[in-house]
């Protein structure tokens, strides 16, 4: 079994140049950035019960993203000190992001190719941010992923909610009305609830939901306790005894 959708790669491989375009086809993305790589920071931190008063505290830990696109939160994690692979099914999406890390002077280990077909290897981290809802199936999707975890390691998700808000925002105005992404992005039926997702990740320690919030007057993203719309989940992978 394969977890890549092959419509999903095409869709995503076809916006491949507009990776780095704060204005372009990932804006939204852009936006959500500093909320995601700041909840990222604190709970990989507090996870491996380090302080992150120096430049870059997640030195000495691995980290794999999953479906990292063009490397809009591999770049930070590497800056941050973590050994990063990058990992995408979007050969185009692998190319447009080894370019940017190449021009920004960073060391990443870029990958073509899917979670079940990765490896051997093992990762302190794995993250898997706004993929779910791109996968073929999520529960190979998720044991895929959490395989790639060494003992005591951290998985951190974040997805779509499937809830009306969640499609009259991510769907309706963001790709029909404001245009913010391209229409066809987001598939409703493929949206993931954290209940579903729990049931997924259930190799692991789970915790969970976190709700994200869009302010439309601010244009900005924030941590809350609603997670009817974007939320993380996090999983624990238990230590050896």
């Amino acid at each position: 079994m394969t977890t890549i959708d092959p419509a999903e790669i095409d869709k995503f491989a076809r916006l491949a140049d507009a990776w780095w375009d704060p204005k372009g086809a990932f804006a939204p993305l852009h936006r959500m950035n500093p909320v995601r790589l700041a909840f990222l920071r604190e709970r990989i931190l507090a996870h491996f019960g380090r302080d992150g008063a120096g430049r870059r505290p997640l030195a000495g830990l691995s980290l794999i993203d999953l479906g990292c696109g063009g490397g809009l939160v591999t770049e930070p994690m590497t800056r941050l000190g973590a050994q990063v692979t990058g990992l995408d099914g979007a050969e185009e999406s692998i190319r447009a992001a080894s370019a940017h890390a190449a021009a920004m002077g960073l060391d990443i280990d870029y990958r073509v190719g899917s979670a079940e077909s990765f490896g051997p290897a093992a990762f302190d981290i794995v993250l898997a941010l706004e993929i779910v809802e791109h996968v073929a199936d999520i529960h190979a999707f998720c044991d895929a992923a959490a395989a790639l975890l060494k003992p005591g390691g951290l998985m951190i998700v974040s997805t779509i909610n499937r809830t009306l808000a969640a499609r009259a925002l991510a769907i309706t105005a963001a790709e029909r009305l404001l245009r913010w992404v391209p229409h066809g992005t987001h598939d409703y039926a493929k949206l993931v609830t954290p209940e579903e997702l729990r049931g997924a990740l259930h190799a692991l320690d789970v915790e969970g939901p976190f709700g994200m919030s869009f302010n439309p007057l601010d244009g900005r993203w924030r941590m809350s306790g609603d997670a009817s719309m974007n939320y993380f989940m996090t999983g624990a992978k238990r230590a050896r005894s």
